[in-house]
């Protein structure tokens, strides 16, 4: 699904050069989980907007779906991130006063989906993520675990190709964290892509793969030896 090579990203402040990604070289396969790791200005950040379309490579090529983005034009790119990916960020950026149901629904807006289509896909997201009951609420009256869940709800409502979380558990406390990571989880076992970037090794050991960066290059990539997890209930 995701091939990079030699992928760089260069900024230029106050006519300083800053070299953010130096030659990054790797693929994600359809259905994988993949953490990336690192420490701050390690170039994580950086590389996960490359990867979600949200800026371009100085350099490099990536290829989405076989696709070489070089290919296609920001209107391309904008129609492609709306339709094959999902987004969650640790800020959750849901409107307070809204409903869980009309938070969750927003992305259908701006989609080609039937009005008719909507109630239920926003039913099955919500039910994906065990808040059903939760539907008709305020979501400002949710915790901040209940929040992120929802945040998921919306990034899986268009049946995007690719999930992509950052610091999904960075504004949570452990057991929060727990229960939308066993979510991501789940929805991983059911076949979804998930790319994640965290700067936990707890949250990260949920992946497949833990890719880790540092100074804008790849220290290691490799997999991840799973222990068993007890499940923290859902609430």
């Amino acid at each position: 699904m995701i091939d990079v090579r030699d992928l760089k990203k260069e900024y230029t402040e106050e006519e300083t050069p800053t070299q953010a990604l130096r030659g990054v070289t790797f693929s994600i396969d359809d259905g994988e989980f993949v953490a990336i790791m690192g420490p701050s200005g390690s170039g994580k950040s950086t590389l996960l907007h490359l990867l979600s379309f949200l800026d371009r490579p100085s350099g490099g090529v990536y290829t989405f779906n076989g696709k070489s983005i070089d290919d296609m034009d920001d209107r391309e790119l904008a129609h492609v991130r709306n339709k094959d990916m999902g987004f969650v960020f640790q800020s959750f950026n849901l409107l307070s006063r809204l409903s869980v149901y009309d938070n969750v629904e927003i992305p259908l807006l701006y989609s080609t989906i039937a009005p008719s289509k909507r109630q239920s896909l926003v039913h099955e997201a919500v039910a994906s993520v065990g808040l059903e009951d939760k539907l008709y609420v305020e979501a400002g009256r949710l915790s901040g675990g209940q929040k992120q869940r929802i945040a998921i709800a919306r990034a899986l409502v268009t049946d995007p190709n690719v999930i992509f979380a950052d610091e999904p558990t960075g504004n949570l406390d452990s057991v929060s964290g727990l229960q939308v990571m066993e979510v991501l989880a789940s929805l991983h076992k059911k076949g979804r892509t998930i790319v994640l970037v965290t700067h936990e090794t707890q949250t990260a050991e949920f992946a497949d793969r833990i890719i880790r960066v540092k100074d804008g290059m790849i220290e290691s990539d490799k997999a991840v030896t799973k222990h068993h997890r007890g499940n923290v209930p859902l609430k």
